[in-house]
């Protein structure tokens, strides 16, 4: 795979080469073996320093679909200066990734939209694995309708929740009665993903999420589904809509005080709710303990506070700096545990 510094040759730019990783799913750098399940994943036990002293091994990420443009993009640049690291990053959604493969031993790192839960804890503790939870940057979730859909501009929140919920909304009509008169027609995240779990939580509560969807971990497949029906609706994380502008029409979302759409200023300043949310990643301790793995562990946190990176690349808020304080500190802890 071509570096994104190398594609602006061809006209491609980073932006567009992130969307297209969005949508693909995996990466393999360095001359790994790209794989969208993890199979070649493993705690590091290879890696270490090469013999002139230059960072190699393989690392291995899993989880979150949302997480992963901005875990390429720093993993791109990191593997570009370190040519020995061979990573495998994979789009297995949050849940997917701590129930398949972190907390079964195989993987390095797991992305994750929203924070690990009891029963991912325990199936960890069952395994032996030990993490510690790195903030990565900045999300605000965003709703989506077709670009042709001008009878649309926002959604309240009881709105949204009557689209989604286990007994949702057949019509548009129901929703509110200017709408057409037009079955609706739902692409959303799986219910393997962070991004599901975090819409239920902020949204939809007890209401439960319907099954009457097109589910999935690829944002381009939402998107595609979005983009070929005017009366379509879907969600996602902010940064496929900030790559893809063009293709989808995002709804500001009125949580009481009128309709707010999603940016990266108001996922910032907080006026975005109740969708702006916190992204993670999950650096396993025994992980820590390999050299190349430490380093870009630390590499990581470093460039959560590049606005270039994180917010003009990806489409993410980045981190403050004293958050990126409060996580090196977290991670050097860890780092010292795991090889002290």
């Amino acid at each position: 795979m071509a570096s994104s510094h190398d594609a602006d040759a061809t006209g491609i730019t980073r932006r567009k080469s992130l969307a297209a990783l969005a949508g693909a799913g995996a990466l393999g750098l360095a001359g790994c073996t790209q794989s969208s399940d993890g199979s070649d994943g493993g705690d590091g036990s290879d890696g270490g320093d090469g013999s002139d002293g230059e960072l190699s091994g393989p690392i291995n990420i899993a989880g979150s679909s949302t997480v992963f443009p901005l875990m390429s993009a720093v993993m791109e640049d990191f593997a570009a200066q370190h040519p020995g690291v061979d990573p495998d990053i994979s789009s297995t959604g949050s849940g997917g990734g701590f129930s398949n493969f972190f907390c079964t031993g195989d993987t390095d790192f797991n992305n994750a939209s929203r924070p690990i839960q009891p029963e991912e804890e325990e199936l960890c503790a069952e395994n032996g694995v030990e993490y510690v939870e790195l903030v990565a940057a900045t999300d605000a979730l965003t709703v989506v309708v077709n670009p042709d859909a001008d009878w649309i501009d926002s959604l309240t929140t009881e709105e949204l929740a009557q689209i989604w919920e286990s007994d949702p909304a057949q019509t548009w009509d129901e929703v509110r009665d200017e709408f057409p008169n037009e079955e609706i027609e739902r692409f959303g995240a799986a219910d393997t993903s962070g991004t599901y779990d975090y819409f239920i939580e902020s949204t939809l509560g007890e209401r439960g999420h319907t099954s009457d969807y097109q589910a999935t971990e690829q944002d381009n497949t939402i998107a595609q589904g979005v983009s070929g029906s005017e009366y379509a609706i879907g969600y996602f994380g902010f940064a496929y809509y900030f790559q893809n502008p063009d293709q989808l029409k995002a709804l500001g979302i009125d949580d009481g005080d009128g309709p707010v759409e999603p940016s990266l200023e108001t996922a910032s300043s907080g006026e975005y709710t109740p969708l702006s949310r916190p992204l993670f990643t999950y650096p396993s301790i025994e992980s820590l303990g390999e050299e190349h793995i430490a380093e870009f562990a630390r590499y990581f946190v470093e460039q959560t506070t590049d606005e270039d990176l994180v917010a003009g690349d990806v489409g993410y808020v980045p981190a403050t700096e004293e958050t990126q304080e409060e996580q090196m500190s977290i991670l050097e802890d860890a780092i010292e545990q795991a090889q002290g």
